[in-house]
């Protein structure tokens, strides 16, 4: 049970930098608890607007590998590191299938690497539904740099675009991930693509095919025409320069007034996915619109009504 004073304590210790009240705050957050809503509302007046990346593309693609070896960069210049990884949800357990955080775990062996593993639970933009609130929590924790991991759901990924500042499209050359990219609109979110695994022999091919797809986007003279890059996240190529990337599409975006537009867009996505998620609880829970249901489902059963 986790009663009023429990959560106070938690909080207290949570703004005192333990890390494992935060950990136990992230999961009121994510269970959706009787709690959730009083620990976000002491939480959002501390968060301080932390970046945000998010990193996308098919399943296999290396994105778990390239999120450790950046953070690690990352945290050669001091910054202090939150990664959020999303995997699929166990159909037993609720719980999160693949398990980053276990893939990831020499990264929490460093006290400002915050690794938390989240379960999509149902949402089908490769993103957990919470995901916006924990990095809230990890903001006002601390970190000032937040790795956002999707499940990798193909279709489906689009989502992570109105919840990160810099979206990392990561690709790998061996099964026409490109061809895949345009048909799930990831060309349109991407703000830097990563070509991994360089040392494939189609590697270079795959890249060139991605930039001259690139170049058909109808981008204004002054605004940001996302690079293709190679690396491969195993042997660690290529990141120095995809780090320099970033850092520049941040550099862009702060330049020209982008970034703060887009810290109000999220938060106006945020609030509109709330509302919905309210609704659709309210509208679950209504007796009368069951039985509307169950009453017309008759009709369409008998093809007088679409559904």
């Amino acid at each position: 049970m986790t009663g009023r004073f429990d959560v106070d304590g938690l909080l207290e210790r949570f703004f005192d930098g333990n890390t494992a009240a935060a950990a136990r705050l992230i999961s009121i957050v994510e269970n959706d608890s009787e709690n959730s809503q009083k620990v976000l509302d002491a939480v959002f007046p501390k968060v301080r607007g932390a970046y945000k990346i998010g990193f996308t593309g098919p399943p296999g693609a290396g994105k778990s590998t390239l999120v450790s070896r950046l953070a690690r960069i990352f945290r050669q210049e001091g910054r202090a590191i939150g990664v959020i990884a999303v995997d699929p949800t166990s159909p037993f357990s609720g719980g999160a299938l693949l398990g980053d955080r276990i893939r990831m775990q020499k990264l929490t062996e460093d006290p400002e690497i915050f690794v938390r593993s989240l379960a999509t639970r149902g949402s089908l933009g490769g993103i957990s539904r919470c995901t916006n609130d924990v990095a809230d929590l990890l903001d006002a924790f601390g970190k000032d740099l937040i790795l956002v991991e999707t499940v990798g759901v193909g279709q489906s990924e689009l989502e992570i675009a109105e919840k990160a500042h810099t979206v990392v499209v990561v690709l790998v050359p061996e099964s026409g991930d490109s061809i895949q990219a345009m048909k799930a609109g990831l060309m349109e979110i991407g703000d830097i693509f990563v070509m991994n695994k360089s040392d494939h022999p189609d590697a270079e091919l795959a890249a060139r095919d991605l930039e001259d797809t690139l170049r058909l986007k109808d981008i204004p003279e002054d605004g940001w025409r996302p690079p293709v890059l190679l690396t491969s996240a195993l042997e660690g190529a290529g990141l120095e320069t995809l780090e320099e990337k970033i850092k520049a599409h941040y550099d862009y975006l702060e330049r020209n007034g982008i970034l703060d537009e887009k810290r109000r867009r999220v938060l106006r996505s945020r609030i509109w996915e709330a509302l919905l998620d309210r609704v659709e609880e309210r509208l679950a829970m209504d007796k009368e619109i069951a039985e509307l249901i169950d009453r017309r489902m008759e009709d369409v059963l008998e093809k007088k009504i679409a559904p």
